[in-house]
């Protein structure tokens, strides 16, 4: 009797159709990878941002005057509260909301906003972080 694995994914599932991977969404545009200012804010494995998270709390215009900001500083601000978040959390599990203030384009004022860090498996099975807004998945 020959010995065959049956508890392959092929087996159990059948062939993949189609498969969206990490690297795929870095291409498109989809996530920013933040890792290298990530590791200087303290983290260990690297770390993504959707394009929606970006473009709300980080990305800024220097036409606007009225406030001083850039968008390194903004992405500081998003990681070190991401990272704050991490070591006060007590929970232990893989999803973490965390807050903090940013100034949305076109205003002046502080506005608290909210985001979503995910630690999951990245496309060989090695440890990321993802960081997006409350409602993505």
């Amino acid at each position: 009797m020959k010995n065959e694995d049956n508890n392959t994914p092929d087996n159990l599932f059948g062939e993949v159709i189609y498969s969206y991977t990490r690297e795929d969404a870095f291409n498109d545009g989809f996530l920013v990878d933040v890792t290298v200012t990530a590791k200087e804010a303290g983290f260990s494995w690297p770390v993504a941002m959707t394009r929606p998270l970006y473009e709300d709390s980080v990305a800024w215009d220097n036409d606007d005057e009225d406030v001083h900001q850039d968008e390194s500083g903004r992405l500081w601000d998003v990681l070190w509260m991401a990272q704050n978040a991490i070591r006060n959390d007590r929970d232990g599990g893989n999803t973490l909301k965390f807050g903090y203030l940013r100034i949305p384009r076109g205003e002046t004022e502080a506005k608290e906003t909210v985001a979503k860090l995910i630690a999951g498996p990245g496309d060989s099975g090695e440890p990321v972080i993802t960081l997006m807004l409350p409602e993505e998945d």
